[in-house]
């Protein structure tokens, strides 16, 4: 590893689920850099749109630089065409953005996600710009095999938001548990056609406790 890569903060586990009344989207809170714990509080997913998320796992100054970039194309396109951006659209900018970045790229995995006038849904992102529509779950970042293993085995189409919810905390701390890059709190949004809500620490606390032992 490079004296440039382990000076790159990291961000780890995140997770996204498709619903069938909407999206939800969850990360933990830190960061590392190589084994030393920089932040506790990182800052992993961000609102970038009325009804629309994305979360990092990678760079956490990088994913900071591309939320602020993202959230502003999304504002100008709604300004522009006079109607909301689909996260299709936004997707795809994105993923132009981080193509044209391709041999010096940013050091993130991202997750796109919410509803709009076609539907719920939610794309991951390469660093390089690939992306591909995720039909059910997805999860990045290194504690990604874990939260895969506890998706796969409770996730069902019928799946409804809160239900969801805490499936997806689950799946966060199952990670937290067993990946030492990943800890530290959940963050967790629920997106509908009624709301984008996010999940304070307290409610966060009360879910983990129905299955904390």
């Amino acid at each position: 590893m490079s004296m440039i890569e382990e000076k790159i903060y990291k961000g780890t586990t995140t997770v996204g689920l498709v619903c069938k009344d909407g999206v939800v989207m969850a990360t933990e809170k830190r960061a590392t850099m190589g084994n030393f714990i920089a932040s506790k509080a990182a800052k992993k997913i961000y609102q970038i749109a009325d009804r629309m998320a994305m979360t990092t796992a990678g760079s956490v100054g990088d994913a900071q630089f591309l939320a602020r970039i993202i959230k502003i194309e999304a504002n100008l396109y709604e300004i522009r065409r006079e109607r909301k951006p689909t996260v299709r659209a936004i997707a795809t900018l994105t993923s132009n953005l981080l193509n044209s970045y391709r041999y010096f790229p940013y050091l993130v995995q991202l997750l796109i996600g919410g509803i709009d006038s076609e539907g719920k849904s939610i794309y991951s992102i390469d660093p390089i710009g690939g992306a591909i529509e995720e039909k059910d779950i997805v999860a990045t970042g290194s504690g990604s095999l874990t939260a895969y293993g506890v998706l796969e085995d409770r996730f069902t189409p019928e799946i409804g938001v809160d239900e969801a919810v805490e499936l997806a905390v689950r799946a966060i701390y199952s990670a937290m548990k067993r990946d030492s890059a990943s800890g530290d709190g959940i963050d967790v949004v629920k997106i509908t056609e009624d709301e984008f809500y996010q999940y304070s620490p307290e409610e966060v606390e009360q879910i983990l406790a129905k299955f904390r032992k």
